[in-house]
């Protein structure tokens, strides 16, 4: 029994010894491929180096390098930058770069947007577009093709003969329909929103008050007599608003005084006309000699 026993123990002290010598060397191993390796590192590092930067992040970091000239650094982000997608492992989580055509994406095999001059679709960057489809330059994305859609007509217009509804027998009438889906760059062209034909009604006359819109227009345009006479001052007029009132009212007492003796000479001369009609009609007319 106490044989058995020593042999345990000495079992037991050697397996103590081949564990401490493993983690030795594995000590050592680490000190020498990171000789300036610390723990107390900042920016979300867990272990770092002077020359290398962060070797491994905190939780929920990711690890990325980060090019500085020459030399790339390691770096804890709580997200991946552009370019890149993020993968989560057991012992640590790293960014990984996208394919050379995409500028962001979800996972290596899904894009969410592309580089200049690619078009994304379905998750992927291509040249062109499948077929089917029509590419959007300012989304740059592959996008179904829109075709032209516009409404039912509205009723027909009156029958018309320039801008008036009475006073013919033949005219015109038209009809209209709105777009309202324009198409896109590949999609069928709108047909025509306004239709016009010909047509006759049962010809009557014209009212008095009514007129074209042309004639009233004309009418609108033409100004009246009073008013273009207005509009236009007289020289005479412009120098009178000049004059001092007092210049204003002689001459006012020198145009009454003009047609008062105007009066007068009117009143002289029916006199003078009928007294000599007067003195015609009392003279004694010549007696003629009658010869046997």
């Amino acid at each position: 029994m106490h044989l058995r026993l020593i042999s345990w123990l000495f079992i037991i002290l050697n397996f103590m010894e081949y564990i401490g010598s493993q983690n030795a060397s594995r000590g050592r191993r680490q000190r020498r491929m990171h000789p300036n390796v610390s723990q107390g590192c900042q920016g979300g590092c867990a272990t770092c180096s002077d020359y290398n930067g962060c070797l491994s992040c905190k939780p929920r970091l990711f690890f990325a390098l980060e090019r500085i000239g020459m030399k790339q650094i390691g770096v804890c982000l709580s997200s991946c930058p552009s370019g890149y997608y993020g993968t989560r492992y057991p012992d640590i989580n790293k960014c990984t770069k996208c394919k050379a055509d995409c500028d962001t994406c979800f996972n290596k095999n899904f894009c969410t947007k592309c580089k200049s001059g690619f078009y994304l679709h379905l998750g992927k960057c291509l040249d062109n577009c499948p077929e089917g489809l029509e590419a959007n330059n300012h989304t740059m994305e592959c996008v179904n093709i829109v075709h032209c859609e516009v409404s039912e007509w509205n009723p027909w217009s009156p029958c018309m003969k320039k801008g008036k509804t009475c006073g013919f027998k033949r005219g015109t009438e038209t009809r209209v329909r709105e777009i309202i889906q324009h198409p896109s760059a590949k999609g069928n062209l709108c047909p025509p929103t306004n239709e016009t034909r010909k047509c006759t009604v049962q010809r009557k006359k014209c009212q008095k008050g009514e007129r074209g819109k042309k004639g009233r227009e004309r009418k609108r345009k033409k100004p009246n007599k009073g008013e273009s006479k207005e509009a236009i001052p007289d020289s005479k007029s412009l120098e009178s608003s000049k004059e001092i009132p007092e210049q204003r009212e002689n001459k006012q007492q020198q145009k009454k005084r003009k047609a008062q003796d105007k009066q007068k000479s009117g009143t002289e001369v029916t006199l003078a006309e009928g007294l000599t009609s007067v003195s015609q009609r009392t003279q004694p007319t010549p007696c003629r000699r009658r010869y046997l």
